[in-house]
């Protein structure tokens, strides 16, 4: 054979870096025009409104940031073994869990809420245990009711996310863990549920952006959170345009806040082999 003479290395140049997500020429151009819209905005209303109801706008904000992070928090809590039992059983227990999403999220939010305001809420004055009783300071209010409507309705999707969740986690890995030793309670909460909330990771995102946009429906049974007050704001002041942009600026500030939590997290979770 006769000798091949190998070619010389060849000097490639660098690759040429990559734009930044925010700085490619759409969203530049997004970014141009949400920003003219609101220096229009800023120049052309009236804001004058804005520092004498700035308390009740915070306090409004805060109810809505309970009720968002208590409702997700116990309804999340809630849907974990309601997704469990649909997936491991028995049946007397998967039933029940199947029926209750069901009915949750065969109905609207609104009905929900207006049954156990005005239909439970309504038979506990005539018990007189239940007047007499230390829970009756809350009872009567409305926010419980809200915070109940809200956790149920969380709970019932989150309850479907998780059953696909749990069944979706590769079988022969809980079948490892159980060959090294690990009880029935070590395989889920070591090796099945953290696999499980990290596929539904991405859901449970997009849910729980849609459970803030669900919090303006306890303004209906007088709960005061931040869409009540903009109401109040707009009969006051006889203004329409001005208090619903600013409500609409503070609900995509917390969409973004929501969104770069989740996605925070996501990427804390290690993938590989995902």
């Amino acid at each position: 054979m006769t000798d091949q003479h190998m070619p010389e290395d060849i000097e490639t140049p660098p690759p040429l870096p990559k734009l930044s997500a925010l700085l490619r020429p759409h969203r530049l151009a997004i970014m141009a025009v949400a920003a003219s819209l609101l220096i229009l905005m800023i120049v052309k209303m009236q804001w004058s409104w804005l520092p004498d109801y700035a308390g009740m706008l915070l306090a409004g904000l805060w109810i809505t940031i309970l009720l968002l992070v208590a409702s997700t928090i116990l309804g999340f809590l809630l849907a974990v073994p309601l997704g469990l039992v649909q997936v491991t059983g028995p049946k007397i227990l998967a039933w029940p869990a199947r029926v209750f999403c069901t009915i949750i999220r065969g109905t609207p939010l609104l009905l929900q809420l207006w049954l156990l305001y005005y239909g439970l809420g309504s038979l506990f004055p005539g018990i007189p245990e239940i007047r007499h009783s230390f829970l009756w300071p809350y009872l009567r209010e409305a926010w419980p009711y809200g915070l109940l409507a809200l956790t149920l309705s969380y709970a019932g999707y989150e309850g479907e996310v998780m059953r696909g969740a749990f069944a979706g986690v590769p079988h022969g890995e809980l079948e490892a863990a159980r060959a090294y030793g690990m009880g029935r309670w070590k395989v889920l909460t070591r090796i099945w549920l953290p696999r499980a909330v990290h596929r539904a990771l991405p859901t449970l995102a997009g849910e729980t952006v849609v459970q803030l946009k669900s919090t303006p429906l306890v303004a209906t049974i007088t709960v005061i959170d931040l869409y009540a007050v903009v109401g109040d704001i707009r009969q006051s002041t006889y203004l329409t345009y001005e208090p619903l942009l600013f409500l609409a600026f503070l609900y995509l500030c917390l969409t973004g806040i929501l969104v770069t939590i989740f996605r925070h997290f996501e990427n804390r979770i290690p993938t590989r082999g995902m």
